[in-house]
Order: C-alpha cells, then structure tokens, then sequence
C-alpha cells in the first residue's frame, strides 16, 4: 500500500522544505497551508509555500472545528490512509506596537495560529486512536526573541501555544499505539537539511523516539 503522508502549516519556506522532502517519499501526498496574511517588515507580500511534487492541495478553513474534520477526512479519502501526519508551526512575524492591530486583525492571528491548531491536533488524535497505527509529528521552529522597539508580536507567542499543545499530546503518547514525535530547532538555516534530518526519525518508526521532543543537530543522525 503506498504510504500516505499528510502535511498541514503555516505558509513559509520551512512549510516549502517539508514538501520537496515529502516528495522524494511518495508520488502524492496530501497539504493544507494556513496562508500568511501578513506583510513583511519592509512592507512587501509573503513568500508562498511551495508544493514540489504531486502535492494534493487541500482547503483548511483553521478557524473552524468543521473544516478540521472535513480537512482530515478529505486527506484520508484522496490518500487512502494517513500513515504520517506533520504539523509545521513556522508562524509569521508581526511586528507592530500593540496599539497598532486592528481588531480585526487580532480575530486573524486567534483562529490561524491558536484556535486551527486545536481544532485540527484534536481530530488527528482521535484519527490515530481510531487506525491504532501511524505517526503524528510536530515541528516548530523556536523563535530568537528580539529587543526592539517593536516586538513580534505573534511568532514567539504562536510558536509557545503549539508547543504547549503538543507537550500534552506527547506525555500521553506512551499508552498510545501511534507514535507522537517533536522536532524543534533553533534559528532554522538549512530547512531542507532540516528537514531530511527529521524525516530519518519518522522513516525509522521507532518508539523511543515518541513522546518527546528532538531538538535539529547537524550531527550525523543515529539510528
């Protein structure tokens, strides 16, 4: 049966690396990207994710429990089977004085980056409890806090919340037949070396792996 590997983050070349390494696995495989409606600093568009390969690309909607079903379902019917599910929290950066965020805007970064990961690590543990298989993988890239007038005002927090989220996904993951792996890293360069780097965790499969985090080294990995 061909392995069906389903990816599901934010919009960013992190996201992008994750992909191009999903496609030297398999001939398809499924993503659905939360979209950075932000600019950058100097005012310019965000980079968009890239999707090598024969990427299913599927609609996401992370403000909503609803879509987090229908995402997972449509992922499990296009693929088959999920056998590998990874998460990449590479949240954009804000950087703005607090009085600065339209209400609007602070409703934007809420659902995104806090409601749609809840919403969507909730169904995918009750999916792997339900095959009794599989493998559930949550990346995120540890952000250098800076001091500057103004601060990021979404990255660090975003990034926290998932990983908190995730901490109790992992401590309960030992009575669990999935395996549930993190995988961090400080200032990510080499996101494609990084990227390969945790892919050799996943293809191993092993369980002494599971229910912590792996922080990236560029140190040869050992089986």
């Amino acid at each position: 049966m061909t392995r069906g590997i389903f990816i599901a983050g934010n919009e960013s070349s992190l996201f992008s690396a994750i992909a191009a390494e999903t496609a030297k696995r398999v001939e398809s495989y499924a993503a659905a990207v939360i979209p950075n409606r932000f600019p950058q600093r100097d005012g310019g568009q965000p980079p968009r994710a890239e999707l090598p390969g024969g990427a299913i690309s599927l609609s996401w909607n992370p403000a909503s429990p609803i879509s987090a079903r229908t995402v997972l379902l449509a992922a499990e019917n296009r693929l088959g089977k999920i056998n590998d599910c990874i998460l990449v929290c590479s949240p954009p950066a804000v950087y703005r004085p607090p009085d600065g965020l339209a209400p609007e805007e602070i409703e934007i970064i809420v659902d995104d980056q806090i409601k749609g990961w809840f919403f969507l690590i909730r169904e995918l543990v009750i999916y792997f409890r339900r095959v009794n298989s599989g493998s559930l993988s949550f990346v995120v890239s540890e952000i250098k806090r800076e001091k500057n007038i103004h601060f990021d005002l979404l990255g660090p927090s975003a990034a926290l919340c998932f990983a908190n989220y995730s901490d109790a996904v992992l401590a309960s993951s030992a009575k669990e037949n999935f395996l549930a792996m993190g995988f961090s890293g400080s200032e990510i360069s080499e996101k494609s070396q990084f990227a390969s780097w945790f892919f050799k965790f996943i293809d191993e499969g092993s369980k002494r792996h599971s229910g912590r985090w792996n922080k990236f080294s560029r140190l040869p990995f050992l089986a």
